[in-house]
């Protein structure tokens, strides 16, 4: 039988049989992910020029770039006649794309699970599980969809030498499935758990609401501070789209990269180091003070220092930090209940504020070469090759945000005292 309550109401049980998270639902939310990124990418490929790209490559790049948002893997090949070889790879996330899909799907996710307190782990997994199940589906299409190639123009006059040569280079991708396929199902995983954590009003398990407290405030500081971010570098493109020009290549950035750049601009401004190096065609396109330090005939390091002598306005970055952290922390300490006491939420963010920059430093990777050689003779059209990548000293970087997340976690603890209001502080709930 239905319970009711004395209103008439149907009870909880009732809730739970009619709640509105089946089928319909969830293909609504893969497909609305599925569109945002969609379009996102497409705009910034079509912004960063790849309409131009030869043989109807546009819709299978869109494919491929969304591919690689959701840290799938798409392997380049290179074919230049028998007697000339292609080498390349790319490793990067762009993750303006990234971030457009995991808003919307966090978004549809949550959606008929607000209102409520408390929800069942069966319910719970059913609802992911439907959303998984799509999402495999679209990952597989998305994943075959991502695959062509294309030739690569070598101008007047090398192009009559590798027609000589039969060298004629081809540039190809494609993706390797089941990685890809895994890799997104575990991204979603990692999209949907995240969301339960940030979202106040999302139910969670009733096993797991005694870390709540302790959880929730500090997962939703992070995020807020990293979206945060974000537009503090929207902002700063759109001024200089409209007084410097460059319009389309900084909406390119905009839409493609803009949080690996914000990010990493982050860590470097908690003191973190990221070693790289650029030759050849490729580049980082803004800002250009990258481009400089990165251009060396060896392995040149990205951190403050290096970059001051480049330009001095860089020191912002630390003073962004300052404050964008304190902000996070007296968030977190607004949100949580009074009884926690200062040095623990200096814990609580330290341990948040590394979690962060451990997964900038994944994410933030970027790796790329392309090289052509004919007859054994290396880069044969010289501005034809070339390498780029940028990679942290992750431990040392996860090791400066502890003491960071300390001090400004005890600090914004400190501020938030007269804001708190989920509970009365017990004695000492100061200290």
């Amino acid at each position: 039988m239905t319970s009711r309550s004395p209103s008439g109401r149907a009870g909880p049980s009732a809730g739970r049989a009619t709640a509105p998270h089946g089928w319909v639902h969830a293909l609504v939310t893969v497909l609305a992910g599925l569109l945002a990124m969609a379009v996102v990418a497409a705009l910034g490929l079509w912004a960063a020029g790849a309409t131009d790209l030869p043989d109807g490559a546009f819709a299978p790049v869109v494919a491929a770039t969304m591919v690689t948002a959701v840290g799938g893997t798409v392997e380049l090949s290179g074919s230049a006649g028998d007697l000339a070889d292609t080498q390349a790879g790319l490793t990067v996330i762009p993750l303006s794309v990234t971030l457009a899909g995991a808003l919307v799907i966090a978004w549809g996710f949550l959606r008929p699970l607000r209102h409520r307190a408390v929800a069942g782990s069966a319910e719970l997994a059913g609802w992911a599980g439907r959303v998984a199940a799509l999402w495999l589906l679209a990952l597989i299409g998305l994943t075959l969809a991502a695959r062509h190639t294309f030739d690569i123009s070598l101008g007047d006059e090398l192009g009559e030498l590798g027609d000589l040569f039969g060298a004629s280079p081809e540039v190809g991708f494609t993706t390797d499935v089941p990685l890809s396929v895994f890799v997104g199902v575990v991204w979603l995983a990692g999209v949907l758990v995240l969301a339960l954590l940030v979202a106040r009003g999302a139910p969670l398990p009733g096993g797991l609401l005694r870390f709540q407290a302790s959880v929730r405030p500090a997962a939703y500081a992070m995020v807020a501070m990293l979206l945060a971010w974000v537009v503090v570098g929207e902002v700063i493109a759109l001024v200089v789209a409209a007084t410097r020009g460059r319009t389309a290549e900084t909406f390119a950035v905009i839409l493609l990269g803009m949080p690996n750049l914000m990010w990493l601009g982050m860590t470097i401004g908690l003191g973190a180091t990221w070693n790289g190096r650029v030759e050849g065609p490729f580049g980082l396109p803004m800002p250009h003070v990258l481009d400089e330090v990165l251009r060396t005939p060896d392995v040149a390091e990205l951190n403050l220092r290096t970059l001051s002598q480049h330009d001095g306005r860089v020191w912002w970055l630390l003073v962004a930090d300052v404050v964008l952290l304190l902000a996070a922390a007296f968030v977190m300490a607004a949100r949580s209940p009074a009884r926690v006491r200062a040095w623990q939420h200096g814990v609580h963010m330290a341990v948040a504020l590394a979690l962060t920059v451990f997964m900038i430093c994944l994410v933030g990777r970027i790796s790329a070469h392309f090289g052509l050689s004919v007859l054994g003779i290396g880069d044969l059209g010289g501005g034809l090759s070339g390498r780029l990548f940028l990679r942290p000293r992750m431990w040392a970087a996860v090791g400066l945000a502890l003491p960071w997340g300390l001090v400004t976690g005890f600090a914004g603890a400190l501020l938030a005292r007269r804001v708190r209001r989920r509970g009365e502080a017990g004695p000492g709930s100061e200290g």
